[in-house]
């Protein structure tokens, strides 16, 4: 058995995720196999795609010949989230935008995924169902063809997505609270909720009802609690971070085909588990087992 700790880097991660980033270039239906033959447990127990995984969890994989040719040792190039033969969800780094940018040379999440699906013999033409800004880390959905980018394209129109951010903010917002300012003339509202207060910056657990341009950054600037590194909206700088203090942390959709409801966290980035790391022992786990009953 290959047996491998969880940190707070994979907490909140569906086991299938955990096992798709063990195996990057495995079949869809290799991954399907492991679990219908219970090959990989959690805590000793058989999990199944959606067991949610936490910080102290002991993850146990069967090993074989198979197996043992598709692991690797390295990170993946992509944090893949969920996906099927119409979608595709990735933990998007910040600082990478979502599409061709005007910049010469510059990468993107769309031309990063579709080499990635390449280079595992599954090639596709990959298209954005949500958007997330250029310096938002967390949950990013691609469909995967021109069919399937109009179904969820429609369906996030007509019914729209469960969207909740954690956002690391300045100074100390109240409990908990709703904005409802207009912006560029139209309705607006995003509602939040206080997880955890240092000294001079805060976690927020934020949820936009509404979906306008850069809503939750501009909604928290116009409080008075800017997202720290967010230079456009008035966030202070924090060395070695890469983007802005927001994070797409969980979607949640009825699947348009298979009418299965589908919940995908996106585990933490390192610019937050480095926030963290200032709590003591006792303050951050009791943070990261609260984020597994986030509602707002």
């Amino acid at each position: 058995m290959l047996t491998y700790p969880i940190t707070a880097t994979d907490h909140c991660r569906s086991s299938w995720s955990y096992l798709r980033n063990l195996l990057p270039r495995a079949p869809l239906s290799y991954l399907s196999k492991l679990f219908t033959s219970s090959h990989l447990t959690v805590n000793g127990t058989p999990a199944s795609p959606e067991t949610v995984l936490a910080v102290g969890d002991s993850v146990c994989l069967k090993e074989s010949g198979r197996t043992r040719s598709l692991l690797v040792s390295d990170p993946p190039l992509l944090d893949i989230l969920f996906e099927d033969d119409t979608l595709l969800i990735i933990n998007k780094p910040a600082g990478l935008p979502m599409h061709r940018t005007a910049e010469a040379g510059d990468d993107n999440l769309v031309a990063v995924a579709e080499r990635v699906m390449a280079n595992r013999d599954t090639p596709v033409k990959l298209r954005p169902v949500n958007r997330l800004d250029r310096g938002t880390s967390g949950a990013a959905l691609l469909a995967k063809s021109a069919t399937s980018a109009g179904m969820f394209g429609r369906f996030v129109k007509e019914v729209g997505l469960g969207k909740l951010y954690l956002a690391i903010v300045a100074g100390t917002p109240p409990a908990e609270g709703t904005v409802t300012e207009p912006l560029d003339g139209k309705d607006a509202e995003t509602r939040f909720r206080t997880i955890l207060q240092w000294p001079q910056k805060s976690l927020l657990a934020v949820a936009p009802i509404t979906g306008r341009m850069h809503q939750i950054r501009r909604h928290l600037r116009l409080i008075g609690h800017p997202v720290l590194g967010d230079r456009r909206y008035g966030g202070a700088m924090l060395p070695g971070t890469t983007g802005h203090l927001l994070h797409a942390f969980r979607v949640s959709l009825e699947h348009p085909v298979s009418g299965r409801e589908i919940t995908v966290h996106a585990p933490l980035p390192v610019s937050f588990i480095m926030q963290l790391r200032a709590l003591t022992d006792e303050e951050a786990a009791a943070t990261l087992v609260s984020l597994r009953q986030l509602s707002i």
